[in-house]
């Protein structure tokens, strides 16, 4: 049920904490995957290390022509699966945030995401003469969901800054739109919203926030990568055939608070 044997994937931001994860599972599960990044050096280091069943795609999300000439590389081929991971990191609040940090959120979180899509149409449509379906994953955040707790920050200006929650909250919505736009071709969009994942050097150099965020969770502890594959794993085989248009929420409970 959850084989995604003879599919193709594309998952952005394949480098990170949390992507490189997703992509291995991806490969796991049976599918080709394409790993995106922006670092051609990062990339090749992931492509050696998962060795199978995997073909680079660096090329910056929010740049058109990049995005354009990478689909046009690929234009005969069938894309079952796309994971937008990428996302703009920082820290603050609204008293330091910064007009372009907005942008630069927005940019990645939602305007990226779109021409991703826009691009990939007819690899997607082709995934579904072919297979019956394809696949759009979002990742977005509890954070598009509720406000961070600026009390367990040490100072609001290392707290989680307020594009990061806007912009997933955007793209929470988006999704949903799409969901609707391209139901009836059978081009499913869904989002995933991780809770609190801190990534290993918080875990390392930030302890005290991760014992804040264990205190705060329902089930006291912090999430693992690999609690994310299952989630992923089923919203991008055909298990999830009737399912368009949902956000599932990875958070320990968190947004039950």
């Amino acid at each position: 049920m959850f084989s995604l044997a003879n599919k193709t994937a594309l998952i952005t931001g394949s480098t990170g904490y949390l992507g490189e994860v997703m992509a291995r599972s991806l490969v796991e599960a049976g599918a080709k995957v394409y790993l995106n990044g922006l670092s051609e050096s990062k990339v090749n280091k992931l492509l050696k290390n998962i060795a199978v069943n995997v073909a680079p795609a660096v090329f910056d999300i929010t740049n058109p022509s990049q995005v354009n000439n990478f689909f046009n590389s690929i234009s005969n081929e069938p894309i079952d699966i796309i994971v937008n991971n990428a996302h703009f990191g920082n820290s603050g609040s609204i008293e330091s945030s910064t007009i372009e940090d907005y942008s630069s959120s927005y940019d990645i979180a939602v305007i990226a995401v779109h021409n991703i899509v826009h691009h990939a149409l007819p690899g997607l449509r082709l995934a579904v003469e072919k297979n019956g379906y394809a696949s759009v994953i979002n990742i977005a955040s509890m954070y598009g969901m509720v406000s961070p707790d600026l009390n367990i920050y040490s100072d609001k200006y290392f707290a989680n800054p307020p594009f990061y929650g806007a912009a997933k909250a955007a793209l929470i919505q988006w999704t949903k739109y799409a969901a609707c736009e391209f139901g009836k071709e059978g081009i499913r969009f869904n989002s995933i919203s991780p809770g609190p994942f801190p990534n290993k050097y918080v875990q390392k150099n930030n302890k005290n926030l991760v014992k804040n965020i264990e205190e705060k969770t329902p089930m006291n502890r912090i999430g693992q990568p690999e609690e994310l594959v299952g989630p992923l794993i089923f919203l991008a085989s055909n298990s999830s055939s009737y399912i368009t248009g949902t956000n599932i929420v990875v958070d320990g409970g968190w947004t039950a608070l």
